[in-house]
């Protein structure tokens, strides 16, 4: 087995360098904390991180089959760690449970807006912070939603543009031109709508990072007071936020056979008819009626 192309929690995506060391390692750090609590218990089969190699989001789920998945934004990162290293075994195996799953990077490399998954394949899938850096991230939910067993589930983290880092990310693409653009940033409420819209049910709903984007882990310390108030005033305002959805799919209810037959048919209900045992039914009633004698 070769050795490994990243080593998780030790060095930062280059896409994060605009929020400094300090905070893009607590950032996985805190997402690697709740994809393992989360995840752990997981039932399935068959499940996919889509992004983020840094990241081993699977490595406490006991699912048999687990790929780590690269992306087209992700090809440059793919050429660079991939030079020299000719001799990594790339092979089936390493997505057992023991060599573990983000080991030796991506196995599979595809475009986030068109899987080579058969629909209602897959019972996991995790996307971090892939939707905003697709080019089309409502294509990418469609795949998704495709892909996907019933009630399969789906968990997805983001960097919230209606915070302190979001602003911090529109700061850094105007300076440099380059980054994560302020406008590819996806605010919590609407991609709650954007899965509901698709018939998912969101479970849980997670934020953190309510301190400001600073270099200095000193500064950080004194920040902390921050983290603390915004868990308790303005959770909504984290920095980064963590959903995980259920698709739900509804499904037809089969009658009992003695149960539907028994309805009547609107065609076989009696019509009322007028009797002619009555006063007003007898031949002579309507000329005693107008008689005025």
């Amino acid at each position: 087995m070769g050795r490994p192309i990243i080593e998780s929690l030790h060095t930062s995506p280059d896409w994060l360098a605009h929020l400094g060391q300090p905070v893009a390692l607590g950032l996985l750090a805190w997402e690697q904390a709740q994809a393992d609590l989360l995840l752990a218990d997981v039932f399935g089969y068959h499940a996919v991180q889509l992004g983020l190699p840094e990241l081993q989001s699977l490595r406490c789920n006991r699912m048999p089959h687990r790929w780590q998945a690269g992306t087209e934004f992700e090809w440059p990162w793919a050429n660079k760690a991939l030079s020299g290293l000719d001799h990594l075994d790339l092979s089936p195996s390493v997505t057992t449970h023991e060599a573990g799953v983000s080991s030796l990077g991506p196995q599979v490399w595809l475009d986030s807006r068109a899987w080579p998954w058969q629909a209602d394949s897959l019972d996991l899938v995790v996307l971090p912070h892939t939707l905003e850096r697709s080019a089309d991230p409502h294509a990418c939910l469609r795949e998704v939603e495709r892909v996907l067993i019933p009630e399969g589930q789906v968990l997805i983290t983001g960097l919230n543009p209606l915070s302190l880092w979001g602003w911090s990310a529109r700061r850094e693409a105007l300076r440099r031109g380059s980054g994560v653009s302020v406008q590819n940033l996806i605010a919590y409420r609407r991609l709650r709508d954007w899965l509901r819209l698709l018939g998912f049910e969101v479970q849980v709903s997670r934020f953190w990072g309510w301190t400001p984007a600073l270099s200095s882990e000193r500064w950080l310390q004194r920040m902390s007071w921050m983290a603390r108030a915004g868990e308790r005033w303005w959770p909504i305002l984290g920095g980064v936020y963590l959903l995980m959805a259920t698709k739900r799919v509804p499904g037809g209810r089969w009658l009992p056979a003695r149960q539907w037959r028994t309805v009547r048919s609107p065609a076989q209900a009696t019509a009322p008819v007028a009797r002619s045992d009555t006063f007003m039914g007898h031949p002579s009633a309507e000329k005693d009626a107008f008689d005025p004698r």
